[in-house]
C-alpha cells in the first residue's frame, strides 16, 4: 500500500463513499473526512481507511483537522474535495446563512485546505500530486431551486483554475462535474 494518502472530504455517503471504497480496493492509503457518523463508515474503517470527523461549518474544527493532516502526513498524494451541501432555496426571501454555508463548503474549505496542504502535496514522491474539486454541471447553467449552490460551484470552478496556475507543474489541479449522481431522499426531478 502506498503510504502517501489520498485525502477525500465527504466520505460518509454517495460519491465520497464510493471513491474511498474504490481507492481502498486498489490498495491506496485513504484518509477520509466526514461530518456525520454513518453505518457504512465502518466498512471504510475495516478496509483500512483512516477517518477523521470534521464539521466544516466550524472554523476551529476545520483548522484543527487541517493542522493534523499537515503534521501527520508530510507527503500527500491527492486531495479530493467532495464534501458538499445541496440545500435549496424554498422562498423568495434571501437566506444569508444558506448562501454562506454553500460558499463555505464549496469554496472556503477547498481554498484553505489547498493552501495549508500545498507543501504536503509538493512533497509527494509521485510524478504529480493531484487536487480534484468535485464540481457540478449547474455551475455553467444555473439552477432555479439551488441558486446559492450553483453560484458556489461556479466559484469553485474559478478556484480550480487559480490553484492550477499557482501549483503547476508539480500539482495537477482539476475539477470534474459529474452532474446528477443520485437523488437525496427529499429531492424531486426539478
Amino acid at each position: 500500500m502506498n503510504t502517501e494518502p489520498l485525502v477525500i472530504t465527504g466520505v460518509g455517503r454517495r460519491l465520497g463513499f464510493h471513491l474511498a471504497s474504490t481507492f481502498l480496493a486498489r490498495q491506496a492509503s485513504v484518509v477520509g473526512l466526514y461530518r456525520t457518523e454513518r453505518p457504512q463508515l465502518q466498512r471504510l474503517r475495516e478496509g483500512g481507511a483512516t477517518l477523521l470527523q470534521c464539521d466544516f461549518d466550524n472554523a476551529a474544527d476545520l483548522r484543527a483537522t487541517t493542522d493534523l493532516l499537515h503534521t501527520r502526513y508530510p507527503a500527500i498524494r491527492a486531495l479530493i474535495h467532495n464534501a458538499s451541501n445541496w440545500d435549496a432555496e424554498h422562498n423568495a426571501e434571501p437566506d444569508p446563512s444558506l448562501f454562506q454555508r454553500m460558499m463555505n463548503v464549496h469554496v472556503w474549505v477547498p481554498y484553505s485546505m489547498n493552501l495549508a496542504l500545498a507543501d504536503n502535496l509538493l512533497a509527494s514522491r509521485a510524478r504529480y500530486a493531484d487536487i480534484v474539486h468535485i464540481g457540478d454541471y449547474v455551475s455553467t447553467r444555473g439552477s432555479r431551486k439551488h441558486i446559492a449552490y450553483a453560484a458556489s460551484k461556479a466559484a469553485q470552478d474559478n478556484l480550480t483554475l487559480s490553484f492550477a496556475q499557482r501549483l503547476a507543474p508539480d500539482v495537477k489541479v482539476n475539477s470534474i462535474a459529474p452532474a446528477l449522481v443520485v437523488f437525496n431522499d427529499d429531492d424531486d426531478a426539478t
